[in-house]
C-alpha cells in the first residue's frame, strides 16, 4: 500500500514547483499531521563551510516542519547547476533509484503525508536509466504538474501530461504559478486553454509574489491554498 502523498513535478525547470511544494507542505502540517518532504536529487547545490548543500530541501523541511535528517529527505545533493546525470557524473556519484527508495520508505514510516519534489520535468535524466518520469512511477505517487503562466505553458503542459499518461502516472492536477497581475494575452487564454485540452483540472493558479525571501512567498502560497480547488482535492489525498 502506497503512502498518502504526492509528487511534483514541472513543465520545465524555473517554474516555482519548489515554492508550490513547500506552500503545500506549510498548508498540511496543521491538517495532516506529520508532513514529510523528500528532494531525492539536487543540482545546483550551494557550499557551506565545505559542505554542499539543498537549498530546496532546507525549504521544504522548514515548511513541513519535518524532522527528519537531511540526508533522507535529499538523498543525492550535487554541485553545478545541470542536467542532475551530468552534475553527478562530474560529481563522481552515480544516481541509484534504490538509494531513493530507501529514504522514500524511511521517510513514508515516520509521517502521515509524504510530498516528494522531482527536478526540472518528467523527462529530466537523473541517472543511468532513470528519468524523473521513471522515478514517479516507481514511487507509486499521483503527479501534481506545476506550470508557468507566459507563452508556450500550453504546449510545455499537454506534453507534460501526455508523458504521464502514456508512462501510466495517475496526475492529479495542474497548477499555474506566478500568475501576473496584469495578465497579458497569452496568460489570458492559458489556463482554460490547458484544461480544455488537457482533461486535467486546473487546481490552483496562483499569483507572482515580488518577496525575493523564498519562506515568505511560502506562507502566501499556504494562506491563498484554501481559496483554490486544490485544497479540496488535498484533502480528498488525506482520507
Amino acid at each position: 500500500m502506497r503512502p498518502k502523498g504526492l509528487f511534483v513535478t514541472g513543465t520545465d525547470t524555473g517554474v516555482g514547483k519548489t515554492m508550490v511544494a513547500a506552500g503545500i507542505a506549510r498548508y498540511l502540517r496543521e491538517r495532516a499531521g506529520r508532513v514529510g518532504v523528500l528532494k531525492p536529487v539536487t543540482s545546483g547545490a550551494v557550499e557551506r563551510g565545505g559542505t554542499l548543500v539543498s537549498e530546496d530541501a532546507e525549504l521544504l523541511r522548514w515548511a513541513a516542519q519535518c524532522e527528519a535528517p537531511l540526508s533522507d529527505i535529499a538523498p543525492y545533493i550535487l554541485r553545478e547547476p545541470i542536467a542532475p546525470s551530468e552534475a553527478a557524473r562530474r560529481d563522481g556519484v552515480m544516481v541509484r533509484f534504490e538509494r531513493i527508495r530507501e529514504s522514500f520508505d524511511r521517510m513514508a514510516s515516520f509521517h502521515d503525508f509524504l510530498l516528494v519534489e522531482g527536478a526540472g520535468g518528467l523527462l529530466v535524466p537523473l541517472g543511468p536509466d532513470l528519468l524523473v518520469a521513471d522515478l514517479a512511477k516507481r514511487l507509486g505517487m499521483p503527479l501534481l504538474i506545476v506550470a508557468r503562466p507566459d507563452l508556450g505553458t500550453v504546449n510545455h503542459t499537454l506534453m507534460t501530461c501526455e508523458c504521464a499518461r502514456a508512462r501510466g502516472i495517475k496526475v492529479l492536477g495542474i497548477v499555474i504559478n506566478g500568475f501576473p497581475e496584469i495578465p497579458g494575452s497569452a496568460e489570458s487564454y492559458a489556463p482554460r486553454l490547458i484544461e480544455d485540452l488537457s482533461g486535467e483540472a486546473v487546481l490552483a493558479v496562483f499569483p507572482r509574489y515580488p518577496d525575493v525571501d523564498g519562506k515568505a512567498v511560502v506562507e502566501r502560497l499556504a494562506a491563498r491554498m484554501e481559496k483554490e480547488p486544490l485544497a479540496t482535492v488535498l484533502k480528498g489525498e488525506l482520507e
